[in-house]
């Protein structure tokens, strides 16, 4: 069989002896002719000296912040499809690794993910929708690497301090529970678990942490530090025999897994690929999808790189890496620097220009007679090709030896595996903006996530909630969680504040019922406009109408309260419900309490626009119901 298969390729080499980039409309070039006119020496492939560094995988970060928020929303079969491009073998982005932010009720650059435990008495394994983020990834490939990583913690843990390590003992004992709850309410095994998202890290608590991992039956949970910069932790392993023994792997990943947030947030469509429209269905397969399927689609983790990888002399990079059982698979990049520029650290300027490149297969790979090529080619979007599978590439008559034709911004994949695809679903539906009459009474009796569609948290926490106080109209209502400020990775507001609907409102109305709980110092707003949230939250403004258990009613012009348009007395109290409107149109506002006109023709002058909005004054309970926008044409 084997010796009719090696025929059967040479037979078909002796037809098509080429290094083909032909998609992109380029003559390929015979491999007798590229090897005479390549310059320099060839770029050698070989296993006999043994084998370089094992392959981890390739992976991206649900989280930092709440950039998964959006994705939830999504109706089917949308959602599924955009979890396959995602994590299904063979089909898009095959991601071998999935890194979840740890909520913990803070600001993270996009939005807060709630933590699992508010308070310290407080454990809720079904908050957010990260555990159901690792189950549908699991869904699809039952190998895939989960991890774990804090980036805020929730306020308790710093008994008054804004550091997550005053007592480690009851850190570790934290996230030890978020893994132990991810086994027993989920049934995922959470494989490695990192300290504090780029921030500093604190040795005896990693000291802590993988004592009280083993002393839980969790020998198999890996240690990540720092999530940070190579340096300093790698200089503290050397020093610290203990620490070295304790840090598996030294790491960060790519951000973010897909952009599921509101796109005018930081970082806007940042993702692997976008889904930022649930009300519509519509999402983008971006090109970082296909340039991870250039390496996910033809390796594992536990694959191992070849010795002899490194840059090509006029620019890219090659490598090679191997099973161990006779697979290659050989990465060739010739992106731009235009191209490869990421938000840190700083990439140097450098130059790649047109060349040919001769590769010659040796030691156990210098029999292969056949490669599977497969082809990308970005810039403009009339020359853009992504993940294309080309003719294969013959090599028994030619000695283990081939040359590519290479010009800017460029992958090749050739490999031993037959099973690369390039997965395709119909079209999604276009995209539409926001719908301009939006309605929520947040009458759910079992919610499967505990946020309200489409409002997305910028500080504190929103959460559904069943009011045993009131069987009757606002028995299920949205109602802010936290009391106490979190332990910030970001700079959250001193109020909290839930975003929604689209950036480009300007004129519109919104009313919403509200319920203060706390008596005498208690505060809610409603407000339009509101044109900074993530970590720029802290400076947003808009139209905020406000209303006090002190007895005050306020009208400001951004979050902090700074800009004050209005203000008087108004008769509220705690624990009772009303109704706040306020229209903005053009230059002027008006307000309503309850129906009636409580200030009206307040001239407005910025910003033009922006989203709609609901928060508390200061980390309090609230509860709000009945939610409606309704924009004008």
């Amino acid at each position: 069989m084997v010796g009719g298969a090696l025929e059967a390729s040479r037979q078909r080499g002796v037809e098509v002896m080429t290094a083909a980039a032909g998609s992109a409309g380029r003559t390929s070039v015979s491999l007798l002719l590229c090897a005479l006119l390549a310059s320099g020496g060839a770029y050698v492939l070989d296993d006999s000296g043994g084998l370089g560094r094992e392959f981890d995988g390739i992976g991206a970060v649900s989280g930092g912040g709440a950039t998964s928020r959006l994705l939830v929303n999504y109706p089917e079969p949308h959602r599924s499809e955009i979890l396959d491009f995602l994590f299904k073998p063979n089909f898009g982005a095959s991601l071998h690794i999935l890194k979840v932010e740890i909520g913990g009720d803070g600001q993270t650059t996009d939005g807060t993910e709630p933590s699992h435990m508010h308070y310290a008495l407080d454990e809720n394994f079904f908050r957010g929708y990260e555990w159901w983020l690792m189950k549908e990834a699991k869904k699809r490939n039952p190998n895939i690497i989960l991890m774990g990583l804090p980036w805020s913690f929730p306020g308790w843990l710093g008994k008054g301090f804004n550091w997550p390590y005053v007592n480690v003992q009851l850190t570790a004992y934290y996230v030890v529970s978020w893994i132990l709850g991810a086994k027993h309410y989920h049934d995922l095994n959470i494989d490695y678990i990192g300290i504090w998202n780029e921030r500093t890290f604190d040795t005896s608590y990693i000291k802590v942490l993988r004592k009280m991992l083993d002393s839980q039956g969790l020998q198999g949970v890996k240690i990540i530090a720092s999530d940070n910069l190579w340096e300093p932790i790698s200089s503290f392993m050397l020093q610290d025999p203990d620490l070295f023994e304790v840090i598996d792997v030294i790491g960060t990943i790519a951000w973010n897994l897909v952009a599921s947030y509101y796109e005018e947030l930081p970082y806007g469509r940042c993702g692997l690929m976008t889904a930022q429209e649930p009300w519509s269905g519509h999402y983008v397969v971006e090109s970082p999808i296909w340039v991870s399927a250039h390496t996910t689609q033809f390796t594992q983790p536990g694959w191992y790189y070849l010795k002899t990888v490194g840059h090509l002399e006029k620019g890219g990079s090659y490598v090679a890496l191997t099973d161990g059982l006779g697979n290659l698979t050989i990465i060739v990049e010739t992106m731009s620097h235009s191209h490869s520029k990421c938000i840190r650290p700083f990439l140097p300027f450098y130059n790649v220009s047109a060349q040919l490149a001769t590769f010659v297969l040796k030691g156990s790979f210098s029999g292969i007679p056949e490669l599977q090529m497969w082809y990308t080619k970005l810039g403009e979007p009339s020359e853009r090709v992504l993940f294309k599978q080309l003719d294969s590439l013959w090599l028994l008559d030619s000695n283990g030896t081939f040359t590519l034709e290479l010009q800017e911004d460029e992958l090749f994949t050739l490999t031993t595996l037959p099973t690369g695809r390039k997965g395709s679903y119909p079209l999604p539906p276009k995209s539409q903006p926001f719908p301009p009459v939006y309605k929520d009474n947040f009458n759910v009796d079992y919610p499967f996530f505990s946020e309200a569609p489409n409002f997305a948290d910028q500080t504190g926490v929103f959460e559904y909630y069943m009011n045993p106080e009131d069987p009757g109209e606002h028995r299920f209502t949205l109602r802010q969680v936290l009391n106490q400020r979190p332990i910030t990775w970001a700079a959250d507001a001193s109020s909290p504040i839930s975003i929604i609907g689209d950036y480009q409102w300007t004129n519109l109305t919104i009313s919403c019922d509200v319920y203060i709980e706390t008596p005498e110092k208690g505060g809610v707003f409603i407000a339009g406009r509101v044109n900074k949230g993530g970590l720029l939250v802290r400076i947003a403004q808009g139209v905020f109408f406000w209303i006090f258990t002190n007895g005050l009613y306020r009208v400001t012009g951004d979050l902090a309260g700074w800009i004050v348009y209005s203000s008087g007395y108004v008769e509220v109290t705690a624990k009772k419900w009303y109704t706040l409107t306020l229209t903005i149109e053009g230059h002027l506002s008006s307000g309503k309490l309850n129906g009636k006109v409580l200030w009206e023709n307040i001239h407005v002058k910025y910003p033009k626009n922006g989203w709609a909005a609901i928060g508390t004054q200061s980390f309090e309970f609230a509860q709000f119901d009945n939610f409606h926008v309704e924009v004008m044409r």
